[in-house]
């Protein structure tokens, strides 16, 4: 029991005392001693709620601490039943406060890493700027604000871009002139998160040709280790066996095993040259695709001539071929896009290879001003680990595969200003031509 309770308990006793001993008194008609005690009484009972007084006001301070998230006190328990369960819920409180501030600069240090813009609002009466990354600072050049209006002097143009989202989901590209330089590419996010309290809105930003550069660094670095590993692998035997020759025509005499030795590494050299020359005609294919000629196209026709093409591989693998095509019309070069749509084929009889019964469908549909050309197959579909590389020139995973098929495709597609896409499926994958109509 703490010193405050047995204080009050004492008062409480001596003034039920006092009270007992002046009604006695005033039995005996001794009033003078009556009012000594009553005054004796009154005294302990004030004692008594300055004791109560004094206990709610550390109670009522620990709570106004714990409301104002002030942590800065250090209270110990006294016994006071009252007092140490206030006390304790203000521990818990600074320990759920402290791992809040530490998950907060965790969450903060990790978005300020960020390559990418971004700043979230929250709504009270005004927007006011609830986060915002040293990414989204440095890309419109504008000092931190806490009041989302004081951006609309800084950028205008994006401002009102936001303003025009009337602050719901959207995306979309713009371009916009950051400080009279010239305009700029961006790719804008933005999402509405809402909860019983509060209404936040997500915005992302990141810039275009950033994004483009580092994609085109990762193409390239991707290009330069299959060309290198290409050429290494093709040059290295050949430079041993330049150097077996060299030594075999400096001995003076040449039997008739060396004569045998020699015909072998140029045999192996001629070889070594044709696979390089075939690997240099691929790559020339991919990096000097002609601009394509477009005229009208029937993609029934084009899908049928491509199927004819290929009508003895499909015979010869007992390859079923289920049509379903619709006849559209497109702008396109005609030879390309077969170019195209064979080598999707030849991709999809590699992947049913090992099926017993093997299955490749060719649809065409019509979807949101889009017309798709899609082929599927039964096949082992697209693994996880290689899913982000088969776009990737020379990179196959067959052993005599060429590996520009589908970059050839992708590439063919995208100079119609079109794309080409996949899909993993559960069973087999469904690679995707689109066209604008």
């Amino acid at each position: 029991m703490s010193k405050n309770n047995i204080l009050w308990l004492l008062y409480n006793l001596l003034a039920i005392t006092s009270g007992i001993t002046a009604y006695h008194f005033f039995l005996e008609g001794k009033w003078f001693s009556m009012m000594l005690f009553i005054l004796l009484m009154i005294v302990f009972v004030a004692l008594m709620y300055f004791s109560l007084a004094a206990q709610d006001s550390k109670v009522e301070k620990v709570i106004s601490s714990i409301r104002n998230k002030d942590f800065s006190l250090f209270p110990q328990e006294e016994g006071s039943l009252l007092l140490d369960s206030s006390m304790r819920l203000y521990y818990q409180s600074k320990e759920e406060q402290f791992s809040l501030s530490s998950y907060k600069l965790l969450y903060e240090s990790i978005l300020d890493q960020m390559e990418t813009g971004l700043i979230i609002l929250s709504e009270n009466k005004t927007r006011e700027v609830f986060y915002v990354n040293n990414a989204f600072l440095s890309i419109l050049q504008v000092p931190r604000y806490n009041r989302w209006e004081l951006y609309a002097s800084k950028v205008p143009e994006f401002y009102k871009i936001i303003e025009d989202t009337h602050y719901q989901s959207s995306q979309e590209f713009f371009d916009i002139s950051i400080h009279s330089n010239s305009r700029q590419s961006f790719s804008l996010r933005t999402q509405q998160v809402k909860n019983t309290q509060h209404n936040f809105y997500i915005i992302t930003l990141e810039s275009v040709q950033k994004i483009i550069e580092q994609k085109e660094k990762l193409a390239w670095n991707n290009l330069m280790k299959v060309i290198s590993h290409e050429l290494l692998n093709t040059l290295t035997p050949v430079n041993s066996l330049i150097q077996n020759l060299e030594y075999i025509s400096n001995q003076e005499t040449i039997d008739h095993e060396d004569q045998q030795d020699m015909k072998e590494s140029l045999m192996v050299i001629n070889s070594k040259s044709k696979q390089l020359l075939n690997f240099v005609d691929h790559y020339r294919q991919v990096a000097e695709l002609p601009k394509p000629v477009l005229s009208p196209v029937s993609l029934k026709k084009v899908i049928e001539s491509a199927a004819r093409f290929l009508k003895s591989e499909f015979e010869k693998h007992h390859i079923q071929m289920v049509p379903d095509i619709e006849d559209y019309t497109v702008s396109a070069d005609e030879k390309m896009i077969e170019r195209s749509l064979i080598n999707l084929y030849l991709n999809a009889i590699h992947a049913v290879s090992e099926k017993e019964y093997k299955l490749i469908t060719t649809t065409v549909k019509s979807q949101n001003n889009r017309i798709i050309v899609s082929i599927t197959d039964n096949g082992s579909g697209i693994i996880p680990e290689i899913k982000d590389k088969i776009f990737l020139p020379f990179f196959t995973t067959r052993a005599n595969g060429s590996g520009i098929g589908l970059t050839l495709a992708k590439s063919i597609m995208e100079a119609h200003g079109g794309y080409l896409n996949y899909k993993t499926l559960e069973e087999g994958s469904s690679f995707e031509l689109w066209f604008l109509k």
